[in-house]
Formats: C-alpha cells, structure tokens, sequence
C-alpha cells in the first residue's frame, strides 16, 4: 500500500483541530489583570505551590487545571448579631477589605480552595467581633470605649487572617444598633455625666477665680501697708518740695505763698 503524504497531512490537520475544539478552552488561557493563576497536574506533581502565574497569556496541558484568584483588594459587609459581657443583643455593621498575599496562593488553595472567602475570611471576622464585643459592656462598646473595641476587633482579625495568607487592609465597624430602651439610657447616662462634669468645671472656675481676687486684695493691702508705714512727714515734706519747685518752673502763670500752708509746704495758686 502506498503511503499518501497528503492524506495523512489532512488527518494530523483535522487531529489538530479536534484537539483544540475539545480541549482549547483548557489549554490557553489568559490571566486578567489583578490575577494570579495556580496549576494543578493531577497526573505527575499534583498542586504546584512555587510557580505562581502571572498576568497575560499561558499555555497548559489541557489535562492540567488553573486555578485563578482575584489577588485585587477586596470588601465583604457583614450585618452580625452579638453579645456583650452581660449577654445583651448588639447589632452590628462591620466591613472587612482584605486581598490574598499573591506569591501565597498555592497555600492558600491548598488549604481552603477557591472559596476561601466564605471558608476563612467571613468566619474569622465573624468570630474575632464575638469575642471581643463579649469582653466589653454594651455602653462600652456603643460610646465609651469604641475606638477601643474597634482597634481590638482589627487586631486579632488580622493576625489570624496574616497567619492564613490574607493581608487584611481595614476593619470598621459602620454600625452599632442597641434596643431603643437600652440605647435612650445609655445617652441619658452620659448627658448627665456631661452635665455633672460642666458643673464640677464652673465650680473650679469660681474657686480659682476667688482665690485670685483674694491673692489680688492681700497684695493690694500689703502694698498700701508698705507704702503707709514708708511715707514719714519728713519723706512728705520733701515730696512736697519737688513738686512745689517742678511747678514753680512751668510757664503757667500761679502765685506761690511761701510756708502759708499747714504743714509748712509752699502754697500755690495758679490762674487756673
């Protein structure tokens, strides 16, 4: 039998297109932006944890799988029921924004698939707010101490989720919603408190101000004793004197009467 040259280059051609009709889909594949893509050959080294893919176009076997993650920063909101120290109902609003550490993501499929979202990140955000609204009081948590509880909540959040190959970004809490009976006696609380602290301000005002007054009279006094117990008649006589003789040399017109006075001092009349 003659071997048919042309024949068998249609059969590779047809072989060829078939391959790629059936198994192109699998083969070449593009990574979008803000992607990373993970390999896994079931038939020889199974899940390959070093070698992360990139952005842009890649060939595989079509008996391979990539798996591809959003490595982009991400944001979940989570409405949550939650109890504080004394068991009371707290309603909570927090949003969690958070991206896989990229170079990671064959630990992370590994350990908790694709869905890692709802396997990981939701639940340990979930837990972590428990247990510390759980630490605190429902006033604390409503006004005294949020920073406080907020600070908290992201910490331990993100040393979890750090642990597990997530970067968490930020954590907020965007609401905190309390029973109305509950929510009006907390505010009533810190009015008052508010309204006692004000007094207790305006009190130390007073006070402060009445012992500058009574510092300003006892300095005043002392001044005027000094100055009493300095001015004998002679001191006076002699300031007399001056004065007598810085008036005598103005250019206004006086008449002055020598020793006329009851205690011996010029005295001056002047036209005015």
């Amino acid at each position: 039998m003659k071997f048919n040259f042309k024949t068998s280059y249609i059969v590779v051609i047809v072989v060829v297109l078939l391959v790629l009709l059936l198994f192109g889909g699998r083969m070449f594949l593009i990574i979008d932006a803000g992607e990373r893509g993970v390999v896994f050959r079931p038939y020889t080294t199974g899940l390959d944890k070093e070698n992360i893919y990139g952005e842009g176009f890649h060939i595989i076997a079509p008996w391979n799988k990539m798996y591809v993650y959003n490595v982009r920063e991400q944001q979940r909101d989570e409405p949550m029921d939650v109890l504080d120290k004394n068991g009371l109902s707290i309603n909570m609003d927090i949003t969690v924004r958070f991206n896989p550490v990229y170079q990671d993501i064959g630990e992370l499929y590994q350990q908790f698939g694709i869905n890692y979202i709802n396997v990981l990140v939701i639940p340990e955000v979930r837990s972590t707010v428990r247990q510390v609204a759980g630490r605190y009081t429902a006033e604390e948590i409503y006004s005294t101490k949020r920073a406080e509880v907020e600070t908290a909540i992201k910490t331990e959040t993100e040393e979890v989720l750090d642990a597990n190959y997530i970067d968490m970004r930020a954590l907020l809490i965007r609401s905190i919603n309390l029973p109305d009976q509950i929510k009006n006696a907390i505010e009533n609380k810190l009015k008052q408190e508010q309204e006692a602290r004000a007094y207790e301000f305006r009190l130390q005002s007073e006070e402060s101000e009445a012992e500058r007054k009574r510092i300003e009279a006892e300095g005043i006094s002392n001044y005027n004793e000094i100055i009493s117990n300095s001015l004998t008649d002679n001191i006076l006589k002699q300031r007399g004197i001056e004065a007598t003789l810085e008036l005598a040399e103005s250019q206004n017109a006086k008449i002055v009467i020598i020793g006329s006075s009851d205690d011996g001092l010029p005295l001056i009349l002047g036209n005015n």
